[in-house]
């Protein structure tokens, strides 16, 4: 069973850390049951351990131990996002900490947000860093938690996503990156489609510093727009090659979070 190696001390992006997330983001996922979770997050070092859901499908568990208090939210597979990208979900309402943000994801996470701070509070017993973690949906999930944490009374130590789609509009990003953006970042994998959505035609911006995969798994890191952007290029030539004879697309197979973890992995041996 993979090992659960982490730096709880630092602040800036670390691969160590980036692999740790990436693992809790996928434990997030699916049907697996809570005892099971609970198992794993034990033999990950985590002795104590709280699950959040509401009937709509928002979940995700927060974790503590001595050294860290761990929050991951669960993601979504992109045939379930498209329902969040819908005219009426996507219009933007006003966000915790300024700015506007979209409307479906604000609801998701204020159905469960007392309850996770609750468990975040219980299990902090010892003023432990609080990590954040997501995928896909779940990173845009634990994006608002960081921008709400203030309010909640609730120190955030670093956020990793992985697969985020954009949250807010430009007043939005901008608060929130000069707050956090020192210890948020987000992991794209090469050409991610779900990246990319709601579009800036939208209004939409990204948060945050972005830790960019190319499609040789090679980490750039603190990847500015435009050799982001020249990279992303280079990516979507090399995925139809590799594709030409395979189901699927290069953007959705480099969203899957088993890819991340794998990336992540090799990274870090």
């Amino acid at each position: 069973m993979p090992t659960f190696d982490f730096h709880a001390d630092k602040k800036t992006f670390d691969l160590v850390n980036a692999r740790a997330m990436a693992r809790a983001s996928q434990l997030a996922y699916g049907k697996v049951r809570a005892d099971d979770v609970r198992g794993t997050l034990g033999s990950w070092g985590f002795p104590n351990a709280r699950f959040f859901s509401d009937r709509a499908g928002t979940q995700g568990f927060v974790a503590g131990n001595s050294e860290l208090v761990l929050v991951s939210f669960r993601g979504t597979e992109p045939g379930e996002l498209k329902d969040w990208m819908t005219d009426l979900k996507i219009r933007r309402v006003p966000g915790k900490g300024g700015g506007h943000v979209h409307r479906g994801f604000k609801a998701a996470l204020e159905a469960v947000a007392s309850d996770m701070a609750a468990a975040v509070r219980r299990l902090r017993d010892r003023g432990q860093p609080v990590f954040v973690t997501g995928h896909s949906l779940g990173a845009a999930l634990a994006t608002l938690a960081v921008a709400a944490s203030e309010t909640e009374g609730i120190e955030i130590a670093g956020l990793y996503t992985f697969g985020s789609p954009r949250v807010g509009n430009k007043v939005f990003a901008k608060r929130f990156t000069a707050k956090h953006g020192r210890r948020a970042f987000r992991v794209v994998n090469n050409n991610d489609t779900v990246t990319r959505v709601p579009p800036r035609s939208a209004g939409y911006k990204h948060v945050g510093t972005v830790e960019y995969l190319d499609a040789a798994g090679r980490l750039h890191t603190g990847t500015g727009p435009w050799k982001l952007f020249l990279r992303r290029m280079q990516g979507q030539v090399q995925g139809r090659i590799d594709d030409f004879l395979k189901p699927g697309t290069d953007g959705l197979k480099d969203h899957g979070i088993r890819r991340y973890v794998e990336i992540m992995d090799a990274l870090s041996e």
